[in-house]
């Protein structure tokens, strides 16, 4: 019972903060000539309010923290958010019948970016900057924002920190403790706000760049636009933002220290395995797809296939969904590349979803090894990446996430071929899972999941809340909360 009342309590630190946004996202609709969305936000916020003041006082805070405890709290947060997330979306209503408006909610805030709706563009300002406002405190997470109001004495934030965030997410950071957060949060903070100076640079009106910064940097992808970024066709707003999906999808931690370098140690962008994977990849894939474009006689020219390649490339990798064109219609080669792009994905420590390129360079790095030593040319299978021996414990939780994430993607396959065709159904669980958003086939970039059935939407809602938390916090709160 104790456990449950943390949870509470935690959950209701998470509501204020969202309770603020949406009195954000109120001021907006309010100065938009109080358009129609300053009703449902203004009600919302001061319910979710309330109702997160009310949970803090009606508990008391605890000493210390198990790490069950903490991976219920994760969990009672990232679910209290959604379901209060929606209150906008539902007393709006129009496209927003209950489901939806909890799927576009989870989608938000779990920074997925897949959409319900068939008209953005029909939306008020105030509900359009609150759609994407739920990606953007999603993306640096809600329980490390919860963090940052944990005094640093006890092990409060140690346990919140170890559940949130991967131990890959930390392998790259000596510190201990807030100092963490507050360097993830500064560097959020950062990218978003040089984002959208710079798309500001091109003309774009403030509206857009705001929100257009925001989706980018928490790699969700959510816009304003029907067209997604597509409606701009500006090679320039196009470049600024494949710099700031990458950097969203790039460990904060290191950025921190490649400019604020730390003697303990001694990483950054620049000397470390998992960028340099990561960026080359992309680059591979980019070359990849712009030259089966150029040479299927997609585009005219190799500059417009390459143009095309490293927009679509970066924003399936980096799990953000923007899109400038309808990849629907590229040749299987293109498709192909571009769906392994959205199963590996970004770094550990950032934005991004996936299965994480650290954990695919440390898989590969093992076989590599294991096949030396299998043919005598290395007497000790051992797998190193950036100098840190890998444990077989280690090893074994990197093959169970890779082996459970793949077993979920088939799972949600099964149930969603009950009414859509293969490729939809197999791009809709690799795009939910991975916090992707577009897949391809009726979810294509063009495309949304207002066609999939209500028990469908709940299930693709469930696999995106597993795969933002990395699967198993969920699973081991489900069984705290059914274990007697």
């Amino acid at each position: 019972m104790k456990k449950w009342n943390t949870t509470l309590r935690y959950a209701g630190f998470s509501l204020t903060g969202i309770a603020l946004l949406m009195f954000v996202s109120a001021f907006i609709a309010y100065r938009n000539h109080q358009d129609d969305s300053l009703t449902p936000l203004l009600f919302a916020a001061m319910v979710t309010f309330l109702s997160g003041f009310f949970a803090i006082i009606a508990t008391k805070p605890r000493g210390r923290m198990g790490v069950e405890e903490g991976f219920c709290i994760v969990t009672g947060c990232w679910i209290a958010a959604c379901a209060f997330g929606a209150i906008p979306f539902l007393m709006f209503g129009g496209e927003f019948t209950p489901v939806n408006a909890f799927f576009e909610s989870v989608s938000g805030f779990t920074t997925t970016g897949a959409s319900i709706l068939n008209d953005i563009e029909a939306l008020p300002k105030g509900l359009q900057f609150w759609r994407i406002a739920t990606a953007w405190i999603g993306g640096i997470g809600i329980v490390t924002l919860i963090s940052l109001v944990i005094p640093a004495q006890q092990d409060r934030h140690s346990v919140l920190a170890s559940v949130e965030l991967s131990d890959l997410a930390k392998s790259y950071y000596g510190g201990r403790r807030k100092p963490f957060v507050y360097r993830m949060m500064a560097v959020y903070l950062i990218i978003t706000t040089a984002t959208c100076l710079a798309l500001r640079l091109t003309k774009m009106p403030w509206f857009d760049a705001v929100t257009l910064a925001m989706s980018a940097c928490s790699t969700c992808g959510f816009c304003a636009k029907n067209l997604s970024v597509g409606f701009y066709n500006n090679v320039a707003v196009e470049v600024i933002l494949i710099a700031a999906m990458l950097m969203g999808a790039t460990n904060f931690s290191l950025m921190f220290s490649t400019v604020w370098p730390d003697k303990r140690t001694r990483k950054n962008l620049f000397n470390t395995q998992v960028v340099r994977w990561f960026l080359a990849l992309v680059a591979a894939a980019t070359l990849i797809v712009a030259a089966n474009l150029y040479f299927n006689g997609y585009y005219p020219t190799f500059a417009k296939s390459l143009r095309m390649a490293a927009f679509q490339v970066c924003s399936l990798s980096t799990t953000t969904g923007f899109a400038t064109a309808d990849t629907n219609l590229w040749p299987s080669g293109s498709i192909g590349i571009l769906m392994l792009c959205s199963l590996v994905c970004g770094c550990s420590g950032s934005t991004s979803g996936g299965m994480k390129m650290d954990r695919f360079v440390i898989v590969v790095k093992s076989i590599k090894s294991m096949v030396r030593s299998l043919i005598g040319a290395n007497n000790v299978n051992q797998t190193k990446l950036d100098g840190q021996l890998k444990t077989e414990e280690s090893l074994s939780s990197i093959l169970a996430f890779m082996g459970t994430y793949l077993v979920i993607i088939a799972m949600g396959t099964v149930v969603f071929a009950v009414s859509m065709d293969f490729q939809t159904s197999l791009s809709a669980a690799i795009a939910c899972m991975g916090s992707v958003g577009p897949g391809f086939g009726d979810v294509g970039s063009m495309g949304n999941y207002a066609g999939f059935l209500g028990f469908q939407k709940v299930v693709a809602m469930l696999i995106m809340l597993l795969g933002r938390v990395e699967i198993f916090p969920m699973l081991i709160a489900a069984r705290s909360l059914f274990r007697r």
